[in-house]
């Protein structure tokens, strides 16, 4: 009787198999079991890949709700439409529209900002990216005066890198901790520390503060600006991750910003469920700042409501992803208490709109003013104009702070998009109505913290602290 004969690696090659974690765990059960020809053949078949999904052979039609009124508009309309048009060949995908504040972000086939795209039975994350749940929130404090809810608001905030110390933190809620705790992506104990550091801050970049009156009450309204800070950021690398090993085994053509996580898989039940626990962290971590303001002053907030604008909304076997877009449809929004908030910039009102879904807006509206030109670009525009000069001009009769008491120019109005432009073509493009305007006091950013950072103060102090000392020495030996 012949001897048995173990297989490898390059066995499997020979048979048609490409190269896999499984390949381990193969060998040793053939090999194992001395499984020979068509028994080693039927139980290997199990791990056959199905054949490669491939890309749409000619883009989803894109729905177009933006127009270029100037020469640096078009330039930046059409980078968008590019993008997308790559970002619509993905296999998963089935419709896709872009908004009036669009603008691209990445390398081509990345989804701009401003982009919705739908997918069938998928979750993408790098179509919501690393900003998970970016959203606002709206309290009414009805005829409080707004200098001291600026005030109150700024106590209670927190801008910038890392998040509250210990002694400083907001209470994380029981029922939270057990939901971070039951999924898969959420309980390791970083990611639960993370969790509780961040609650209560609001992070760097556009996002904000702002507190004004309504133009059709008079009330004291404030607004709060972010997403998930850390651990939505956590989260996404983990997911992005999990998506990548799907890519390889199943669509090796798709970008990899473009991979998705089957709905119908295990991690894909997982992550999304990840996704909702990250919601209501988030939601959570507006009203903390909302509360506690309104707590410092003896408010009573008269009314609220909040809305994600960078977060994947789900209508069956349907994946809407949005990236800096607003959801008019109530479908997209379970706990929905008020129209929603379209932020502009510090000196332009916060819109307060309602709408409906239409063929070419998919249930979405605009979700600010972006941008027609890199934080970069916008500087190099000031010329050699002072930073001071250059605040004190386009903040004027505003009470605008900055967290870290450095300025940030690529913040203020200058920076984005014609806000006018915006709303007309809302308006144009029927996406959503303004019942309401937020008129602007004031507002809070971080500003440009990086150049106060905590490790750079913590670093400059020892510097200092070192050269006192040296000092001393000296002066002690005279």
């Amino acid at each position: 009787m012949k001897a048995f004969e173990k297989i490898n690696g390059n066995t499997l090659i020979d048979l048609g198999f490409e190269p896999r974690k499984w390949f381990k765990e193969a060998i040793n059960s053939v090999n194992e079991n001395e499984l020979e020809g068509e028994e080693m053949l039927t139980y290997l078949e199990q791990f056959r890949l199905a054949p490669m999904i491939d890309l749409h052979e000619v883009a989803i039609p894109l729905q177009i709700n933006i127009k270029a009124e100037n020469e640096l508009e078009a330039i930046n309309v059409a980078a968008v439409i590019a993008s997308m048009k790559a970002v619509l060949r993905t296999p998963t995908v089935v419709a896709g529209s872009i908004m009036p504040d669009a603008c691209p972000t990445g390398a081509i086939g990345t989804i701009p900002v401003g982009g919705v795209v739908v997918t069938k039975n998928a979750i993408h994350p790098g179509m919501h990216s690393a900003d998970i749940c970016c959203s606002v929130m709206l309290s009414d404090f009805g005829q409080a005066d707004p200098k001291k809810v600026m005030d109150a608001a700024h106590a209670s905030t927190h801008f910038g890198g890392g998040g509250r110390e210990r002694d400083d933190q907001y209470r994380f809620p029981k029922d939270l901790l057990e939901q971070f705790e039951g999924n898969i992506f959420l309980k390791d104990q970083q990611m639960i520390s993370t969790a509780r550091k961040h609650l209560g801050t609001q992070g760097d970049g556009n996002h904000f503060l702002f507190v004004g009156k309504s133009k059709k009450t008079g009330n004291t309204m404030m607004v709060t600006h972010h997403g998930s800070r850390g651990v939505g950021a956590r989260l996404f690398d983990k997911g992005m991750k999990v998506a990548e090993s799907f890519r390889k085994d199943i669509s090796e053509k798709t970008l990899k910003q473009n991979a998705w996580i089957p709905y119908e898989t295990e991690e894909g039940k997982a992550y999304w469920e990840a996704l909702q626990v990250i919601r209501t962290w988030t939601k959570k971590n507006h009203e903390c700042i909302h509360d506690s303001t309104a707590e410092k002053i003896g408010a009573t907030i008269e009314n609220r409501f909040w809305n994600e604008h960078n977060f994947v909304f789900k209508d069956g076997d349907l994946f809407y992803h949005a990236k800096g877009a607003t959801p008019l449809d109530e479908k997209f929004m379970p706990d929905i208490t008020g129209p929603r908030l379209i932020p502009l910039n510090m000196a332009e009102p916060v819109l307060i709109v309602a709408g409906e879904t239409t063929k070419s807006n998919l249930g979405f509206a605009p979700h600010g003013a972006g941008r027609n030109m890199s934080r970069t670009a916008h500087k190099k525009t000031k010329g050699d104009t002072p930073i001071d000069a250059i605040f004190a001009e386009e903040t004027k009769g505003l009470d605008v702070r900055f967290f870290s008491n450095e300025i940030d120019i690529t913040e203020l109005p200058s920076a984005y998009k014609n806000a006018e432009t915006v709303r007309s073509q809302m308006g144009e493009f029927g996406l959503g109505e303004v019942i309401d305007e937020v008129l602007p006091y004031g507002s809070i950013m971080a500003g440009d913290w990086h150049k106060n950072a905590p490790w750079k103060v913590k670093r400059r102090n020892k510097i200092k602290a070192k050269a006192e000392a040296a000092e001393k020495a000296e002066a002690k030996l005279k």
